[in-house]
């Protein structure tokens, strides 16, 4: 053996056989050492490696392995494998297709590349074919090596677009190999690792060594996550198995945040891949070859992340207190992508049906194993979420998905999400429900089974949701009602109408699913409400549309309780009647019930009028007109001729002092005038030529002020009914252009609602009037006349697309989600009261008005002296009456 020439040794080394290199290694392992330490050139580093991993490391013990080859071959190793990759980036920059001598140095320095991989492969398959179990002290410095190897070739591969400046076509067979052959060595290096053996016994080094592993291969997993997709799986894979495998020993060491991070980063790569090959499919209409094999692919390595999701979380949910908000927004990022969201890609049911069967079932059981989980259940109800748009609709399916899964967890957990930190999850899911709004007025569809056994078919939003709130409500425990019934009554008095129908509907079926005496008390708990607060509140409203309804769901004695606790014949009461249909009672209490109520509302009514009429006192008085209205619009054919007689008499007298101008001023009174435009409407066939001209007069001069909307569609709907109504000729020339000039100017109305409201009112109008003539006079311009036509065609007029509608629907949410945090800003604010509204002096024709009506009663009264006697009080209350008239004109003098 040369002792001198490190050539000749190469040589000689070249002939040896298996049992001389046994022999030989003491006396040759340490030359071969110092020749690999002190080398320079490429082609002998390689050289020299080479002859020591094959030759000579198969003699060397485990026990010795670490201590005497990988310690001392190894540094060495990636001082090399550095210096190749830093010639290589740096020649890298130069490459042309013109430079032949520079393009075969990169060839070379990629093929020396390849060789130290092949070599580092070989090096740890050797290893794997020693023992079942390897100690991982006797490896020490062989993964970390490696694993940097790897990790650094993966980038360059990755970078390779960038490094070679566009010429990647004159190298990229050598870099296919260089790819490939650090794939191989990274998956003999993950089954020498599956052979590392731990155990309870391990020093704090080995604890330290194995958790150094997984780390660094979840940095590989963030290099290689778009390259190669059966590699990210396996490298996911390993990281999976082997903290699971040494959970014991590792689970207070690993970054969990980070492993749980990667994971939801390459869930929603992957899952986002799904979808943009799938909208390539739909675009192109190609639905196999290529694209679909790779969709299918794609599909499959998202259930895989599932599942490791899935797994990882059930061994390590304790360590993902302070990751909820990732878990939670990978939910929300995946809704927010995928059908029925506004957000979501176009693509076919097909493939959005694979997606949900494939990946989102995988993903489904993850849910499960969060809901015990405290921090999670503070993420999910937050009250600062302020998500963007596109997760609005994710939030609430999130919410949704959870009260379908809470009936099967034990009580505990019930608890947690239906008593909440901040929020309910009653209140949470109103809440999110009411920031729909895009997705409410589209509406979007979701697949739900209606009939057990049937496939399942698309509901609205509001269906869907509905369906399973209610569901939820069915199994809520007893103990839990508290918060229920807080959300129901907060959602009830929102600001969103149809967040406040949803909460409506869903205390309906309480009330039905719930005992009589559940419904009874919830009755008796909102009249109350609706009793004490102000009518002019808006809340007031949702309040008494929920009392109607529940009404009808009440037992009938509980009914009957009702209208012994709530007297009807009690002025104080009249508040709470207002809202009640009366249809809902039986035959016998409905008829005592209305006429109570006429009554007490006549008497109201009277009192203002023969009072000084003061438009402050007028709150309880329209209370007095709804009460009247509801009597009528439910009960109006048990009330007998006389009662009614005095009701139309009381109605007239209103007319006699009404303004245009003040009642344009007053909201009080517009409110005044639309209940007696709806109370008119039942007598329309029994209305005098007077009162018919006084009614048209004053409507024709408020048209002038530009009212609000709300009286104009009261105006509407007294017009329709005005088809019944012959008109005697002496009122005709002063009615008739009223009557079609207000029918013209609604008809031309701007606001939609009242614009359809008017074409319905018309056609009523012109099917039932024998005025023929003025139905032609109504229609003043070709416009008007085309979108009558078209409407009694039923023509559309404007065919919007999808897109342009889904646009519309996202423009729109942006504007109800300003308005209601500006109505939520208004309602926290706890501001000075508005100042009084400034009153109004009397005008000469109230004045007149007034004096009229006295004189009509004086003649009244006359009238009644010539046909009998009179009733004994007759004279004090005539005596009462004089010195009140005698104090008026005092006054005026």
């Amino acid at each position: 053996m040369s002792q001198t020439d490190p050539e000749l040794l190469l040589q000689e080394l070249g002939g040896w056989d298996w049992d001389l290199c046994r022999r030989e290694l003491p006396a040759v392992l340490p030359r071969l050492l110092s020749m690999y330490q002190e080398s320079e050139d490429w082609t002998e580093h390689i050289r020299v490696l080479r002859i020591l991993t094959e030759m000579f490391l198969p003699h060397i013990s485990l026990a010795d392995l670490e201590q005497t080859f990988f310690s001392k071959v190894l540094p060495k190793t990636l001082q090399l494998f550095d210096n190749l990759m830093y010639e290589l980036s740096s020649e890298a920059k130069g490459l042309t297709s013109q430079n032949t001598e520079l393009c075969s140095t990169v060839r070379t320095l990629l093929q020396t590349m390849v060789q130290l991989l092949e070599t580092l492969t070989g090096c740890v398959r050797y290893v794997c074919t020693l023992q079942e179990c390897v100690p991982l002290e006797s490896i020490r410095t062989l993964p970390s090596s490696v694993l940097y190897v790897i990790k650094n070739t993966f980038t360059h591969c990755k970078d390779s677009e960038s490094v070679y400046c566009g010429h990647l076509h004159l190298i990229s067979d050598v870099l296919q190999a260089t790819f490939k052959e650090a794939y191989s060595l990274q998956k003999q290096l993950m089954e020498l690792l599956d052979m590392i053996s731990m155990d309870s016994a391990s020093t704090e080094d080995n604890i330290t060594d194995m958790v150094s592993v997984i780390h660094t291969v979840l940095e590989i997993c963030s290099v290689i996550s778009n390259m190669d997709h059966a590699l990210h799986a396996n490298t996911w894979k390993f990281i999976i198995k082997q903290s699971l495998k040494h959970h014991s020993l590792l689970q207070c060491h690993l970054k969990h945040s980070d492993i749980l991070s990667g994971l939801c980063k390459d869930t929603l790569l992957s899952f986002r891949s799904c979808l943009q090959l799938a909208e390539q499919m739909k675009m192109s209409e190609i639905q196999e070859g290529t694209d679909l094999r790779l969709f299918q692919k794609t599909v499959k390595l998202c259930r895989f992340f599932a599942n490791s999701l899935v797994h990882y979380t059930k061994e390590f949910l304790s360590f993902f207190a302070g990751s909820c908000s990732q878990l939670h927004q990978l939910f929300l990022q995946i809704y927010s992508k995928f059908p029925p969201s506004l957000y979501a890609p176009e693509i076919s049911e097909v493939h959005r049906d694979e997606i949900s069967r494939v990946f989102l079932v995988a993903l489904d059981p993850l849910v499960n194993q969060l809901l015990p989980f405290s921090p999670f259940m503070e993420q999910v109800l937050s009250e600062k979420l302020d998500l963007p748009p596109e997760q609005q609709l994710p939030q609430c399916l999130v919410l949704i998905t959870i009260m379908d899964k809470l009936s099967s967890q034990p009580e505990e957990v019930q608890t947690l999400w239906n008593t909440g930190k901040s929020l309910s999850l009653f209140s949470a899911l109103f809440f999110s429900f009411q920031q729909c709004s895009g997705e409410l007025s589209f509406p979007v569809c979701l697949p739900e089974v209606i009939s057990t056994g049937q496939p399942a078919v698309p509901i609205t939003l509001y269906h869907y949701v509905c369906v399973h709130l209610c569901s939820f409500i069915a199994s809520t425990l007893p103990s839990h009602f508290p918060q229920l019934e807080y959300a129901l009554l907060d959602a009830v008095l929102g600001s969103s109408m149809i967040t406040s129908l949803l909460a409506m509907d869903s205390w309906c079926f309480l009330a039905r699913y719930g005992t009589a005496e559940l419904c009874a008390h919830h009755v008796v708990v909102i009249a109350h409400l609706i009793k004490t607060w102000p009518s002019d509140c808006y809340q007031v409203s949702a309040l008494g549309v929920l009392l109607r309804r529940m009404l009808f769901l009440m037992a009938p004695d509980h009914q009957a309780k009702l209208a012994h606790k709530f007297l009807p014949e009690e002025e104080e009461n009249l508040a709470v009647w207002q809202h009640i249909s009366l249809k809902a009672l039986n035959p016998d209490l409905r008829k005592r019930v209305a006429c109570q109520l006429c009554v007490a509302g006549l008497a109201r009514c009277r009192r203002w009028l023969n009072s000084r009429r003061a438009v402050g006192e007028l709150r309880p008085v329209n209370t007095a007109l709804s009460v009247l209205l509801a009597a009528y619009n439910f009960a109006g054919d048990t009330l007998e001729a006389e009662l009614q007689a005095s009701i139309l008499g009381v109605l007239g007298q209103f007319w006699t002092f009404l303004q245009a101008k003040q009642v344009s001023d007053e909201p009080c009174l517009q409110q005044t005038l639309c209940l007696l435009l709806h109370l008119l409407e039942f007598f329309i066939q029994a209305l005098d030529v007077q009162l018919i001209t006084q009614v048209f007069a004053l409507q024709s001069s408020l048209f002038q002020l530009d009212p609000p909307d709300h009286v104009r569609l009261a105006m509407v709907d007294f017009l329709s009914s005005m088809g019944k109504v012959f008109i005697p000729q002496e009122a005709q020339r002063q009615v008739a252009p009223q009557l079609s000039c207000l029918f013209a100017s609604l008809l031309a109305d701007q606001t939609w609602l009242i614009h359809q409201h008017a074409l319905e009112a018309f056609m009523h109008f012109a099917e039932e009037t024998s005025h023929e003539d003025v139905v032609p006079q109504c229609l003043n311009s070709e416009e008007t006349k085309n979108k009558v036509v078209s409407f009694l065609a039923k023509t559309r007029q404007v065919e919007e697309t999808t897109e342009a509608r889904t646009e519309r629907m996202k423009q729109e949410r942006i504007t109800c989600s300003a308005q209601f945090m500006k109505m939520a800003g208004e309602l926290e604010s706890t501001g000075e009261p508005l100042a009084k509204r400034a009153c109004h002096p009397p005008s000469e024709e109230q004045y007149k008005s007034a004096v009229g009506t006295m004189e009509g009663a004086v003649e009244a009264v006359k009238l009644l002296l010539r046909k009998g006697l009179p009733p004994p009080w007759l004279a004090v209350k005539l005596e009462a009456l004089h010195t009140a008239i005698a104090i008026l004109r005092d006054s005026v003098r």
